[in-house]
């Protein structure tokens, strides 16, 4: 019988394929240089091809090691979902969950929901990673997350989405501000206001872009930073307005800085809450529950 790859041979290469670079690639899998450039040199023997270019500056993959790179992870993901499977039992939401959150998300509904969650299902483990929807969307497609919540509309291939509720946008201006004692507003009520936006990365950013886009707004511009929080306290100190998260209101964010929140009359652009997990993941039991557990602590 020819001899096969090594899952752990595998996994060096992936790690090598990652960072370009055999020390930090070593660190990853916790094993020596010297052990990991082995393992790889074995992985080229077995497949009689050679996979990376190596200089004493560099790293770089064939363009036959490109390939073998993608194999390898479809391989490992699929071995690891098995190896899931297997653990599944018939208890629901019980042992490790790996779940990605975007910080738009992750400050609003983690209060609310994890007393509940911890409350009804005390034997689940869960990792929580706060980061950008591009990244959390990766790391759930390369399997280093079990399930995600982010904000749609957001492109994503393989992934089986459960929407979990509607996050309407705020109108969030300082009190004295000339619509501050309007009970709502239409887009057009402020399609001359300068508008403070999160930075690139950031999909809330997109999705109120596509409501300023909506009504021709041209005067929106961003602000380099992650923080919703210093958004609002922006808009206290006069230098603009801005559009928040029916979930960011409810938590008193703008009311804690004293400024007005007001309801977008026809606002279809608001973004939904969903959460995403692999199509392939035996888990869909437990990532069901879970997000129905989530509706109905952020919508009671």
């Amino acid at each position: 019988m020819k001899q096969l790859p090594t899952i752990k041979q595998m996994q060096y290469f992936l790690a090598l394929a990652d960072t370009l670079h055999f020390g930090e690639a070593a660190k990853k899998c916790f094993v020596t240089q010297s052990t990991l450039s082995a393992g790889i040199r074995d992985l080229e023997i077995v497949l009689d091809l050679q996979i990376a270019e190596r200089t004493k500056r560099s790293v770089r993959l064939t363009s036959a090691g490109r390939d073998i790179a993608l194999r390898s992870r479809m391989i490992i993901l699929q071995t690891a979902e098995m190896l899931e499977a297997a653990s599944v039992g018939q208890e629901l939401l019980c042992g490790k969950m790996h779940l990605g959150i975007i910080p738009t998300i992750a400050p609003f509904l983690l209060p609310v929901a994890l007393p509940v969650i911890r409350n009804k299902f005390p034997s689940l483990e869960l990792m929580l990673i706060e980061d950008e929807s591009a990244n959390i969307v990766e790391s759930l497609q390369k399997g280093d997350l079990d399930v995600i919540i982010y904000a749609l509309p957001y492109s994503t291939v393989g992934l089986q989405n459960m929407n979990l509720f509607e996050d309407e946008f705020y109108l969030t201006i300082p009190s004295n501000h000339k619509l501050a004692k309007r009970k709502s507003v239409q887009l057009s009520d402020f399609a001359d206001e300068e508008m403070l936006l999160l930075n690139h990365g950031h999909c809330l950013r997109d999705h109120a872009l596509a409501v300023c886009s909506s009504i021709g707004h041209e005067q929106a511009r961003s602000f380099d930073g992650t923080s919703l929080h210093t958004i609002v306290q922006m808009v206290a100190g006069g230098i603009g307005v801005t559009l928040l998260p029916q979930m960011a209101v409810k938590s008193g964010i703008a009311r804690h800085a004293g400024l007005a929140t007001i309801p977008v009359n026809n606002s279809v652009q608001a973004r939904t809450i969903a959460l995403a997990w692999r199509k392939t993941s035996p888990r869909s039991a437990d990532f069901n529950a879970l997000g129905s557990l989530l509706t109905s602590s952020m919508t009671a």
